[in-house]
């Protein structure tokens, strides 16, 4: 008879009745051995599909690969699969207004480090391949322009052009993290700075709380972290707030004026570099020195030496003609013979 047991495989009747015990025996554990084999290696190449990117607040729009370069439009993402366009119109003053304002905090920061920063705002990121997809960030920054792989004309091309240090999306109406977030993290773009404003409108979804998360890429994958990597020092808290006021608060010029300073110190740069800051540096301290030597020549002479010694300087940019009035404050006399030393210093320099 054949061993009984609900719950043993068992061979069609006709075949198990040829077998010998033992061989019946082995052979149903041999088939068993090789059903489960064949369910494991199924599990193991199984590979869930990966949910599509979502837009939230866009409008996705037919726009065939052929059009692209004439489209003029301001888009979220482009499937070159679908050939599918989501668009975000119209943009507003509240989404704009934290764009624009990054682009001048980071201008500060910039001159106090005493090198540039570029920025390439809504740039096109294309993939590599004649394009498979396309992305556009609110704001894009490099650092270090001088020594980066810049992008081109018409698009920063992933894995040709040197990934920006910082993209940063505003999430007015939006959501990032249902699509742009992740594509993001799969291209390999190093800080994501994700900013919901304190301004609220009727269609933003009631889950976004103002504040700004940053997304730092650690081993291929974001993590939310308090405070910037490329910006050292300069936290989410801090950003948020100085991306909401219309003009810099005294706190905020003096976080910019702390995070340039890091930069500066480490990269041997400050605010001398900067032309501007150079120029009006000096200006401020030429303007010091005449007044401290109008100061001088009235407490030596008389106010109306002191006031006939403002208008000689009035127009002397050169610190050599600011030298020679200080030492004729100390070995004239009199005030006609300072007056003609500084007047005739004057002329020689013009």
């Amino acid at each position: 008879m054949s061993p009984r047991g609900s719950d043993r495989p068992r061979l069609p009747f006709a075949e198990s009745r040829r077998l010998p015990y033992r061989c019946r025996a082995r052979t149903l554990v041999s088939m068993a051995k090789t059903k489960t084999a064949s369910r494991s290696r199924r599990r193991e190449t199984y590979t869930a599909p990966q949910p599509a990117p979502e837009f939230p607040g866009c409008k996705p729009v037919p726009l065939p690969r052929k059009d692209l370069e004439s489209f003029d439009r301001r888009l979220e993402y482009w499937d070159g699969r679908t050939e599918t366009a989501w668009i975000c119109e119209p943009t507003t003053p509240y989404h704009e207004q934290r764009s624009r304002l990054l682009n001048a905090l980071v201008e500060r920061i910039a001159q106090v480090r005493g090198a540039p920063i570029k920025n390439y705002g809504s740039m096109d990121l294309r993939e590599q391949d004649a394009p498979k997809s396309i992305m556009q960030a609110d704001e894009s920054l490099y650092l270090h322009p001088a020594r980066a792989r810049l992008p081109g004309p018409s698009a920063m091309v992933i894995g040709v052009d040197d990934h920006p240090d910082i993209v940063l999306e505003v999430d007015h109406t939006t959501d990032v993290r249902r699509g742009k977030l992740a594509l993001y993290e799969s291209w390999g773009f190093p800080e994501v700075w994700v900013e919901v404003p304190d301004d609220t409108a009727p269609s933003r979804p009631r889950n976004r709380r103002p504040g700004l998360t940053i997304h730092l890429l650690q081993d291929g994958a974001y993590r939310t972290a308090p405070e910037s990597r490329a910006f050292p020092g300069w936290t989410a808290e801090e950003i948020h707030a100085a991306l909401n006021e219309w003009t810099p608060s005294e706190r905020t010029n003096a976080v910019l004026e702390r995070v340039g300073t890091v930069l500066g110190e480490r990269d041997g740069t400050g605010p001398d570099h900067d032309p501007l800051l150079r120029s009006q540096r000096r200006r401020e301290f030429e303007r010091g020195r005449r007044e401290e030597l109008c100061r001088l020549a009235a407490r030596k002479f008389e106010d109306a030496t002191a006031r006939q010694l403002v208008a000689l300087l009035e127009h002397a940019a050169d610190a050599e003609r600011l030298t020679q009035a200080g030492i004729g404050i100390i070995e004239c006399r009199t005030a006609a013979e300072f007056l003609d030393r500084v007047a005739g210093q004057g002329a020689r320099g013009e």
